[in-house]
């Protein structure tokens, strides 16, 4: 995927060459910096990843390129345990990594507007999801807690898993994965605020490198209300982790 996320923290003072600085951007020492994370590119949440114009290489090639990590890693690709393989592994491919072809925006497109005026959060728990990591393409996998505001209209409770499952099935890192789902929501249902909790458990982390099984990595991403409101947000923890967790 060629789309870029912005650094979600700024750069340091001394990261920054002062040729890099415009006036305009120089704040007054009184002032409080902005502490809220950068945005997203749209083009990363509104629209399928794989472009219909961009060249890609054809099947036969990618089940070449499947033969070729075999052979690299000392196996014998015409043996008769291996010789359908390659075709077995672009199949995968296809389903393991088909968010790319699906568009998050449409997912979320259809509301529905008879709530009888409800105006607290709903909260989507415990989805379960399956992603690659981009650096090692070895699987991490946890569950996903969504909640969002709504104002007059709501999305299908399905339509939050979906959207999840769009994101998860593409190379991805934990945080960005979380940045994206809640970016999605933001912008197309225009809540009053979205809340995202992510834990998860990376293979690339548990049964490589350190080893470490059973290790969690937990990220966050809250806008809106959930972002302004602690008490909010803490009302949503709470809910998500239950008397019992």
């Amino acid at each position: 995927m060629d789309a870029l996320i912005k650094s979600l923290r700024p750069a340091k003072p001394s990261e920054v060459k002062p040729s890099e600085v415009k006036p305009s951007e120089v704040k007054s020492p009184d002032v409080a910096p902005d502490t809220r994370p950068a945005e997203l590119d749209p083009a990363e949440f509104l629209a399928a990843a794989v472009r219909a114009d961009l060249p890609r290489p054809s099947r036969a090639e990618a089940e070449h390129a499947v033969q070729t990590l075999l052979s690299y890693i000392g196996e014998n690709p015409g043996r008769e345990g291996l010789l359908d393989t390659p075709r077995r592994v672009v199949e995968a491919f296809d389903e393991l990594y088909q968010g790319y072809h699906q568009c998050p925006a449409e997912v979320l497109d259809r509301t529905f507007g008879e709530t009888a005026g409800y105006d607290d959060f709903v909260l989507v728990r415990d989805i379960e999801f399956t992603s690659q990591c981009e650096h090692h393409m070895m699987p991490f996998y946890g569950k996903a807690h969504i909640a969002y505001t709504p104002v007059e209209r709501v999305v299908g409770l399905s339509k939050l898993a979906r959207l999840t499952d769009i994101f998860a099935r593409r190379l991805q890192t934990q945080e960005h994965l979380t940045a994206q789902i809640a970016a999605a929501i933001d912008e197309v249902l225009k809540p009053r605020g979205v809340a995202v909790l992510i834990e998860a458990e990376h293979t690339c982390m548990s049964v490589r490198g350190v080893a470490k099984h059973g290790a969690m990595t937990f990220t966050s991403r809250f806008t809106g209300m959930f972002r302004d409101n602690p008490a909010e947000q803490q009302r949503f923890l709470t809910l998500v982790r239950g008397p019992n967790r």
